[in-house]
C-alpha cells in the first residue's frame, strides 16, 4: 500500500512539474501539450504495474466506483496526488524565478463544460484500456492515456486551461492560473466526470466486450490443418 501511494505521488509530481514548466513563462508554446502527453505516457508505463498509474483523483474515484480500489487506496492516492502536485507547483515557481500566472478571464460555464467533457473522456479511456477484457494485456494503454490528454489540451486549453485533473487544478491555483472558487468548481466537476465515466462504463457493459479483431485460429469454424 505504501509503495503504491508513493508511486502515485511520484508520477503526479512529474506530471504537474511538466505542466507548470510548459505554461509558466517562458513556456513551451504550441509544444506544451506534446510535453505533457509525453510525460504522462512515460509515467503510466513506469508504474502501471504497481499502482495503476492514476496520477489524478478523478481517475482514482472512477476506479473506486468500478470496485477496483479500496477506500484506503482512494483516500491515500488522492491525498498523495494533491500533495505531490502542490510541491511540484512550488518547485516550478522557484525554478522559473518569476511571478505567478495572470488569472484568466474565464467564461466559467464554458470552462466547466470543457473540463467535464475531457475529464470524462480521459477517465473512460483509462477504464477501457485498464479493465475491458476485449483489450486486456494491450501494450498501448499508456499511449492512449497520454494522447487523450494531449488532444484535450489542444482542443480546450484556450477555454479552460485544460487541467482535467483535480491535482493539476490545485497546482494551477498555486501557480496563480486559477482563483480559489474557480479551482473548487473545477475539482467538483472533474470528480463528477470521473464518476460519470465509471457509470457509463458499467451501463454499456464495456468490461465484458469481446475483441473486435480475432486471429485466424480464433475464427468460428476454424479447423487446424491435419498433421502429416
Amino acid at each position: 500500500m505504501t509503495r503504491k501511494i508513493l508511486v502515485e505521488g511520484l508520477g503526479t509530481f512529474f506530471l504537474m512539474l511538466t505542466v507548470g514548466q510548459v505554461v509558466l513563462s517562458p513556456g513551451a508554446g504550441a509544444f506544451g501539450p506534446l510535453a505533457v502527453g509525453g510525460v504522462l505516457t512515460a509515467m503510466v508505463y513506469t508504474a502501471y504495474h504497481i499502482s495503476g498509474a492514476h496520477y489524478n483523483p478523478a481517475i482514482t474515484i472512477a476506479v473506486f466506483v468500478r470496485g477496483k480500489a479500496t477506500v484506503h487506496e482512494l483516500i491515500g492516492y488522492i491525498i498523495c496526488q494533491l500533495v505531490a502536485a502542490s510541491v511540484a507547483a512550488l518547485i516550478v515557481l522557484w525554478m522559473k524565478q518569476g511571478g505567478p500566472l495572470t488569472l484568466p478571464d474565464l467564461d466559467l460555464p464554458r470552462a466547466l463544460a470543457a473540463e467535464f467533457i475531457f475529464t470524462f473522456a480521459l477517465a473512460l479511456v483509462v477504464l477501457n484500456v485498464a479493465f475491458a477484457r476485449g483489450i486486456e494485456s494491450n501494450t498501448y494503454y499508456g499511449l492512449a492515456i497520454g494522447v487523450t490528454v494531449m488532444a484535450g489540451m489542444y482542443a480546450v486549453s484556450s477555454i479552460s486551461g485544460a487541467a482535467f485533473n483535480p491535482a493539476v487544478t490545485v497546482g494551477s491555483y498555486i501557480l496563480g492560473g486559477l482563483g480559489g472558487m474557480d479551482a473548487v468548481l473545477y475539482g467538483i466537476v472533474q470528480l463528477a466526470a470521473g464518476v460519470a465515466a465509471a457509470a457509463v462504463f458499467g451501463i454499456l457493459d464495456m468490461v465484458d466486450d469481446e475483441p473486435t479483431a480475432r486471429g485466424v485460429s480464433e475464427q468460428p469454424g476454424f479447423e487446424p490443418p491435419a498433421k502429416p
